[in-house]
């Protein structure tokens, strides 16, 4: 894997066009726009536009235009994966000779939207995660043989928008990519969960375990964030021998422990993102 540099979008040219404003897209189009991407160089195909899509309307932003349609640099494809058909069928007209698509669906293969759409189109899948909300996620992405190398720097500036970039030279991986990091923020809220129910068992009032498990687990990952060291060794500096925490973690990483039910809980979903890819 390699990571991609974030750089602005001031010098991008020609049209974009999004696919999609949910959560996710409209993650990234704020961040177009922070990066310098101009409104008016911007169309959203968004049949429930919110407000921060009607406002960069206002300031030029093509929204669910009708008539012809004009050939795009790059389109963006943010929508649910069972919307898929509905939403590429109509994205010919915005295709020219270099056009670069980049998907975000989750599940939606190459070979999906090569059949999909029109022929020879320069392809990227990436799989985003919800950190992307703050511009701090992390997006993995795969091209088909047809982008070219300015084409993936490109899509690499397009995802930076919500966070790091990964490359990976095998789609296979992407199923696993889904299962860690796709479904990772799962964990660390169930984590945070858990936490507090279990300081709750212990005797703590309920809104006082809550809080104290939100900014444990918070401060936590903003410290790794920070940090030059690896979770292994961030881990062991909190750990004390015979202490509180090794008394923890005995339990935690003993027989059938942490490590062991995540990756139980990775393969599972792993194994249900090759399902629903087919």
């Amino acid at each position: 894997m390699m990571t991609a540099v974030s750089k602005p979008l001031r010098k991008f040219s020609g049209r974009l066009v999004l696919i999609g404003a949910g959560k996710m897209g409209s993650a990234m189009l704020e961040g177009w726009i922070a990066r310098g991407l101009k409104p008016k160089q911007i169309t959203v195909i968004e049949p429930h536009p919110g407000k921060t899509v009607k406002a960069l309307a206002r300031r030029g932003l093509k929204l669910n235009p009708k008539g012809k349609a004009a050939a795009a640099s790059a389109i963006v494809i943010a929508v649910k994966p069972q919307g898929a058909p509905e939403a590429l069928s109509p994205l010919a007209g915005y295709f020219g000779s270099a056009t670069l698509v980049v998907s975000i669906m989750a599940g939606r293969t190459i070979d999906f939207l090569e059949k999909s759409l029109p022929p020879g189109a320069a392809i990227v899948r990436a799989m985003p995660n919800t950190p992307a909300a703050i511009a701090r996620g992390i997006s993995v992405a795969f091209g088909n043989t047809r982008v070219s190398t300015r084409q993936r720097k490109q899509a690499s500036d397009l995802l930076a928008a919500i966070g790091k970039v990964e490359w990976i030279g095998d789609e296979a991986l992407m199923d696993a990519v889904t299962a860690l990091s796709g479904s990772g923020p799962a964990y660390l809220f169930l984590l945070a969960e858990a936490m507090a129910n279990a300081g709750i068992a212990a005797g703590l009032p309920p809104a006082l375990a809550t809080r104290l498990a939100r900014e444990t687990v918070a401060g936590s990952a903003e410290l790794m964030h920070r940090s030059e060291l690896d979770a292994a060794t961030l881990r062991e500096n909190v750990t004390s021998p015979g202490g509180t925490t090794a008394a923890a973690l005995d339990v935690l990483m003993g027989p059938g422990g942490f490590g062991h039910l995540l990756a139980q809980a990775i393969m599972a979903a792993t194994r249900r993102s090759r399902e629903l890819a087919g």
